[in-house]
């Protein structure tokens, strides 16, 4: 066994997003296209003496309990195994909250990946999503860290037979968080805010479009100007909401300088919005 272990665990987008309605048991089935991104949380793991599960964290506004996913996902490992299993993890985010960019569920499924290699579990992918499905709709996706097609509410996972080309992007998210369930639940109800653009942006990997904008571009209008925005921008090849927001994603084209793109968009925005130039994984 591995007494100490490090792991990444990267954001996610969704490259494009159809919500194709409400299912018997509460969630909204949806059809996605998701990818990793380089943007990444950073977790160090170590065995304990004794029976606890001791989580510090970087930002002291997460709550590190039994609320918390990381512990979830050691609660889940546990379950499904049998077995204790003590821990200390110091998770540094990176990855903000309340984005769309889904570090929380990412964080929960390093955790799961590293204590299978840690306690030398030899649990296959398919497996550990399994667990992972039973704390969280994406947290499956994030096992197997790479570009997927995800269905029923998340948790049904297809790897791309064609990975998904790095593609050079960009994020910009206002100081504004949003929950993923309250953009699910004013789904059904919401409509089309007059003038902002939803219709699907025809791309090599599938048509750009994301059927939560129209609940939360309808709260939050900021956010769909924003798009606007970006798809005006000479850097930019198409735009979308980044999973449930509040983070918008640019696909850059792949000769554009996004520190010039970033500059704008800061003294559009204010320097309170947070943004990062990447790729995808």
């Amino acid at each position: 066994m591995s007494e100490k272990f490090e792991i990444e665990a990267p954001a996610k987008t969704n490259l494009w997003l159809e919500v194709l309605g409400k299912r018997e048991d509460g969630f909204h089935e949806i059809r996605t296209l998701m990818v990793c991104l380089s943007l990444a949380d950073q977790l160090k793991l170590e065995w304990r003496d004794d029976d606890e599960v001791v989580l510090n964290c970087s930002d002291p506004a997460l709550p590190t309990g039994e609320e918390n996913l990381v512990i979830k996902a050691v609660r889940a490992m546990e379950k499904h195994t049998g077995k204790v299993f003590a821990l200390t993890i110091e998770l540094e985010k990176r990855i903000p909250s309340g984005a769309g960019l889904g570090g929380g569920s990412s964080d929960a499924a390093a955790v799961i990946r590293a204590i299978n290699e840690m306690a030398d579990l030899n649990l296959s992918e398919a497996e550990m999503s399994g667990v992972a499905a039973t704390i969280g709709s994406d947290i499956p996706f994030f096992i197997y860290n790479r570009p997927c097609f995800c269905f029923g509410r998340g948790e049904v996972v297809e790897p791309l037979d064609e990975p998904v080309e790095n593609l050079p992007i960009f994020l910009i998210k206002p100081a504004f968080e949003i929950s993923a369930g309250w953009a699910y639940r004013r789904y059904t109800d919401s409509g089309q805010y007059e003038g902002f653009e939803y219709w699907p942006q025809i791309c090599p990997w599938g048509p750009m479009a994301n059927s939560l904008e129209r609940p939360v571009f309808e709260k939050y209008p900021l956010l769909g100007e924003m798009k606007s925005w970006l798809l005006r921008q000479p850097e930019v090849h198409a735009a979308i909401m980044s999973g449930s927001g509040s983070t918008m994603l640019a696909v850059l084209r792949k000769d554009a300088f996004a520190d010039e793109l970033t500059a704008r968009a800061i003294e559009r925005y204010g320097e309170s919005s947070w943004t990062f130039c990447g790729k995808t994984l």
